[in-house]
């Protein structure tokens, strides 16, 4: 992987992370579902899975 693919790919990861966490989607999930808020669980999975996307982007460079 390149440097300016490896850039793209960053930025677009920024903006899936951007998008996770606009208040509009997170709003969805802060709405009780018999009694619990599926809030902290859906901001867990969105922010691990920007964080292992991350990381899986980073290592791959780094392994060339």
């Amino acid at each position: 992987m390149n440097i300016p693919r490896l850039g793209e790919r960053l930025v677009a990861l920024v903006l899936l992370a951007t998008l996770l966490f606009t208040p509009p989607l997170v709003l969805v999930f802060d709405r009780p579902a018999g009694g619990l808020s599926w809030l902290p669980l859906y901001l867990f999975i969105a922010w691990g899975t920007v964080i292992a996307l991350a990381a899986w982007l980073l290592e791959q460079r780094s392994g060339e």
